[in-house]
Parts: structure tokens; C-alpha cells; sequence
């Protein structure tokens, strides 16, 4: 039988002699900024400004749940609520220091008793890589002085949110103003009626399930806290160490996971577990990743140092290099990350999951690197230009994952990676239709085509690129167009084409659109032109008839064919 504890307790007692809390090792850095810390303030002073009471008399004001490890002494290890916990120190920190007080050290520090058997100790530890700093500049009397001494670029960023939040609340209650009874009130109501749901239990697997329910019912966690906290802290139940070796591995292995996360940064660091997920699934997530992440994943290592070493930290290496275009291959570096910058232009992510596999298992072979990523743009590309449904992308990557895991040759016409006669054909077809209906395909395709027709490298910004049709839309009665395309169906015809658009830089201009060829290719296109090929090679025609965008047509379909190698055998 599981015993858990859950009570309310004040400020006050929080910060007593019944709790000496832990941050334990494993868990993710302070990550608090001053926005949540300035809306914990201004939450806390409307409270005290609604209720003009004696504190005694005021309502119970609650600040959430923390859940703890703990048993029968005071010792409690944190799971969830490092966050409000540390805030709340430092915001008592800085009522001490404003109050010019000794009487609240006692809530930031345990004062030493020997005849109760009480060591002096900070009545919050937080993770090694931070308590020196939070105990000399924060958690001491006279610390704060020296916060803002510090170069904030030389800080970590779990220190640097430390610095800011603490003069953020210095600042904002000292400019308030508050004088000296607003802010012993302030206090007293923080210490007195502020409240705190504790839940507790003895169990390692207990409390992290509480932590799992928790989140699940909206606290601020992140998919890999809980996991963090689930597979780093069971390297504290491992038999076969010492307990000196225990220590040093959780040290050394929260370091390397908190690493990878600042390096990726948290969103990037979350996005990867959902791939790590579909690489080892290699099916649609139907359930939390969490709860799939456990069933599928976790099964596959036998240790928590196996799964950081041979999976976090080979796949993030992949996942980064894929995200900043900054492939280290010995050679074909520059094919590759033009390639990657590509993929990450698909209007879908289905394709994560592979290239991370593939990136980290052939990571010695640029040649082979560079055959498959050729090949895995050319297949993500389609599925895009086709508008395959998500439930039909996710099969075929499912199967691309279990024919990479299975070492198959990846370059034979049945593989997954490899398109049929039917699916090129069905991509020809759409490529040679009206193709600027197609908005969510036609620029990847334009600039994909203009890249390759172009002697240098554009470096594009897509936001800055329009899509320009020399055969107007709408020309005007009396224009050259008319007499080159006298029928209504001709324009129906060839106006959306590939062998009519061109690409400019900079926003349209309505009124130059409807321009005759001349005016528009020597006034309006002069100042647009940029560095595309596709708009340069176009503005030397002499003309614009249907003969000309019959034959341009032609041309870039056969260099669409080529790139994407879409020949039907």
C-alpha cells in the first residue's frame, strides 16, 4: 500500500523546520523569467489590496501544489513546484533586504540549534550546478549586493533567470513605492495566508506518477521533465554502485542532458522526444507521448546512462545539425545542408523521424549520406506536391524507419524511399497543370527549380519573394496581351502555369501586373530581378506568346524531371 500526504500549509511553515527541501540533480534548471515572477508579485499585492483586512482576518490565498519525496524527517526532495519554491525564497530574500530585517532568515535559512540536533542549512538546495550561487548571492544576508556586479552573458541560464528575478522584484517594490508597513504587511500576509498544497510520499515510482497527474491536468511541465525526472532518477536506485558512484553518475549524466537541451533549446529539446517517439513506434501517436514514449522507447535500453549515450545524445547531435543547416560530414557538406534546408521547407515534419535515424547511423559515410538525403527530399517533396493525407505520409515514413533500422539498400525501385512509375507520374501531372493554384506547393517548387538553373547560390528570403505572372490574370482590353492571346481560353490555359511565373523580389506592384511584356520586363522587373534565373532567362525573350510559355514549359518540366529524377521507366 502507497501512503501519500496532502495538506495546506502556510508560508510560513513551508519555509519551518517541518521541511529542508532538495532539488534533486536530475531536474531541469530554474527556468522562471521575470514574467512569471512579476505576475507572482502583482498576484500576491492585488490579493493583499483586495481584502484591507487584518492579516489573521484575510481569506486563504493559494499558490499551487508542490509534490515531494519525503519521509518522517524534515528532508524533502522536490518532484514539481522548484520553480514557485526558489521564487518565493528570493522574493523573501528581497522583503529582507528592503525591511532591513533578521527576522525573516530564519524562512531562508535554518538557523543552527544543537540542542534540537538542527545544522545551520538553507531551507532550499537547489541543484548543485546552482546552490554556491543561490546560497552566496541570494539565500546570505548581505548577497544581493553583489548580484548586480555580474555579467549577465557569463551567467548560466539558470543563473542568469536567478539575477533577473531578483532584481526584477528589487525594482518593482522599490519603485513602487511601498513603505515600510505596505511591505511588513506584504510579509506578513506572504507568510501568515499564503498557502501551498503539499503532497508527499516515501516512494521514488509513487511520486513520479503524482507528477505524471499533475502535468496531465495542466501544471507548467514539459514532456521531457517528466521524463527526465523518471529515467535520470532511477539511476539512484541502482544497486550494483556505490553511493559515491551513484552520485557521480547522476552529476554527470543530468550534465549531459542539460546540455543537449540548452544547446537545442527546450522547444527544439521537446520536439525531438515526439521523433525519438516515431522512430522507435514507427506509427501515428495515439496516445500521450509520455505514456508511448514508456511503452515503446524505454523497453529498448536497460539503463538510464544507455539511453543518453546511445540515443539522446546521437539523435540530438542529428536533430541539430538538421535545425542549423550544419552538417558535419567529413565532405559533401554544402550539398548535404542545402539539402537539409530543403526539408525543413516541407509543410510537414513526417520526415524528422528518418533523416535523424539515418543522419546518426551513417554519420561516417558523406557519400551515402548525401545519396539518401537526395533521395528523402525528392520523396517528401512529392508526398507535399501530391497533398498526401497525414495518416498516408506517417505509413510510408513508418516504413522507411523499419527498412533504415534493417540495414536494407535503401536505392532499389520497391524500396520506400524510392517513387513509382505512378507516383512520379501523378507528381508530372501536377507540376504541369495550373500550378500557381497550388499555393502551398508553387514557391518550394519555384525556388527548388530557380536554385538549380542558377549559376551561384541565392541565399533566399522567402518572406520577400512574390510569385509574378507575365501573362496578367486580367489583362486589359486594349493590351498587346490580347492580340497574342485572343481567346478567353487561352488565357484560361497557360496564365497559371510554370512556363508563365517568374519569381521577384519585394511586394507586387497591381498596377505594373498588367503591364504589355516590354514595359513590364524593362521598368517593372529591372528593379525586382534580384539574383533569380528563372526571372533573368524569362526577361530575355524577345516576346511573350503561347509558343514561348508552350516551350519554357517544356524546358522547366524536363529540369523538374531531372532534379527529382521523375523519369517513368
Amino acid at each position: 500500500m502507497i501512503k501519500i500526504e496532502g495538506a495546506g500549509y502556510p508560508l510560513g511553515r513551508i519555509f519551518g523546520d517541518n521541511f529542508l527541501f532538495t532539488i534533486p540533480n536530475y531536474q531541469r534548471p530554474y527556468a522562471w523569467t521575470t514574467e512569471e515572477t512579476e505576475q507572482l508579485l502583482d498576484d500576491l499585492l492585488a490579493a493583499l489590496e483586495d481584502e484591507p483586512k487584518e492579516i489573521d482576518q484575510m481569506a486563504p490565498y493559494f499558490l499551487g501544489n508542490i509534490v515531494l519525496i519525503k519521509d518522517n524527517t524534515s528532508k524533502a526532495q522536490v518532484i514539481d513546484g522548484q520553480q514557485r519554491l526558489t521564487t518565493l525564497t528570493i522574493l523573501l530574500s528581497v522583503l529582507r533586504n528592503l525591511l532591513k530585517t533578521k527576522d525573516l532568515d530564519q524562512y531562508i535559512c535554518q538557523p543552527e540549534n544543537e540542542f534540537a540536533g538542527l545544522p545551520d542549512s538553507p531551507r532550499l538546495l537547489l541543484r548543485d550546478r546552482d546552490q554556491d550561487f543561490f546560497r552566496k548571492h541570494i539565500q546570505d544576508a548581505n548577497g544581493l549586493d553583489s548580484l548586480q556586479l555580474f555579467p549577465l552573458d557569463k551567467l548560466s541560464d539558470s543563473q542568469r533567470n536567478l539575477t533577473q528575478n531578483t532584481l526584477c522584484l528589487l525594482n518593482k517594490l522599490s519603485k513602487r513605492p511601498l513603505d515600510n508597513h505596505q511591505l511588513k504587511r506584504l510579509t506578513q500576509f506572504i507568510l501568515q495566508q499564503c498557502y501551498l498544497v503539499v503532497v508527499s510520499t516515501p516512494d521514488l515510482d509513487s511520486a513520479y506518477r503524482i507528477f505524471s497527474v499533475l502535468n496531465n491536468r495542466g501544471l507548467d511541465l514539459s514532456v521531457t521533465d517528466i521524463l527526465k525526472a523518471d529515467i535520470l532518477g532511477k539511476i539512484a536506485t541502482q544497486k550494483f554502485l556505490s553511493e559515491a558512484k551513484r552520485i557521480k553518475e547522476e552529476e554527470k549524466y543530468t550534465k549531459k542532458w542539460e546540455d543537449l537541451e540548452e544547446d537545442l533549446e527546450r522547444e527544439a529539446f521537446t520536439e525531438l522526444f515526439s521523433h525519438i517517439r516515431m522512430i522507435y513506434a514507427k506509427k501515428k501517436q495515439q496516445q500521450k507521448v509520455i505514456k508511448e514514449f514508456e511503452e515503446y522507447v524505454l523497453p529498448k535500453v536497460d539503463t538510464p546512462q544507455n539511453f543518453v549515450d546511445t540515443i539522446l545524445e546521437p539523435y540530438a547531435t542529428a536533430f541539430d545539425e538538421l535545425n542549423r543547416l550544419n552538417c558535419s560530414a567529413k565532405y559533401n557538406r554544402q550539398e548535404l545542408n542545402q539539402l537539409f534546408k530543403w526539408l525543413k521547407r516541407i509543410d510537414h515534419f513526417d520526415w524528422k523521424p528518418p533523416a535523424i535515424l539515418y543522419l546518426s547511423k551513417h554519420r561516417s559515410d558523406p557519400n551515402l549520406l548525401l545519396k539518401f538525403f537526395q533521395d528523402l527530399e525528392r520523396l517528401a517533396a512529392s508526398l507535399m506536391i501530391c497533398r498526401a493525407k497525414s495518416h498516408e505520409r506517417i505509413l510510408r515514413y513508418s516504413q522507411l524507419l523499419k527498412a533504415i533500422e534493417d540495414s536494407k539498400d535503401l536505392f532499389h525501385n520497391q524500396d520506400p524511399l524510392q517513387l513509382s512509375d505512378s507516383e512520379k507520374e501523378k507528381v508530372i501531372n501536377i507540376l504541369d497543370g495550373d500550378l500557381y493554384q497550388m499555393t502551398k506547393i508553387r514557391l518550394y517548387v519555384l525556388t527548388r527549380l530557380d536554385i538549380e538553373l542558377s549559376d551561384v547560390n541565392p541565399n533566399y528570403d522567402l518572406s520577400k519573394i512574390t510569385i509574378e505572372h507575365i501573362l496578367p490574370q486580367n489583362p486589359s482590353p486594349e493590351s498587346q496581351w490580347m492580340q497574342n492571346f485572343p481567346l478567353e481560353q487561352d488565357i484560361e490555359k497557360y496564365v497559371h502555369r510554370l512556363g508563365n511565373l517568374v519569381l521577384l523580389s519585394g511586394p507586387k506592384n497591381a498596377k505594373a501586373q498588367n503591364y504589355d511584356f516590354d514595359t513590364k520586363k524593362n521598368k517593372y522587373f529591372e528593379d525586382k530581378i534580384a539574383n533569380f534565373a528563372l526571372t533573368f532567362h524569362a526577361k530575355n525573350e524577345t516576346e511573350w506568346t503561347k509558343s514561348v510559355i508552350e516551350e519554357r514549359q517544356k524546358e522547366l518540366i524536363g529540369k523538374l524531371k531531372e532534379i527529382w529524377r521523375l523519369y517513368i521507366i
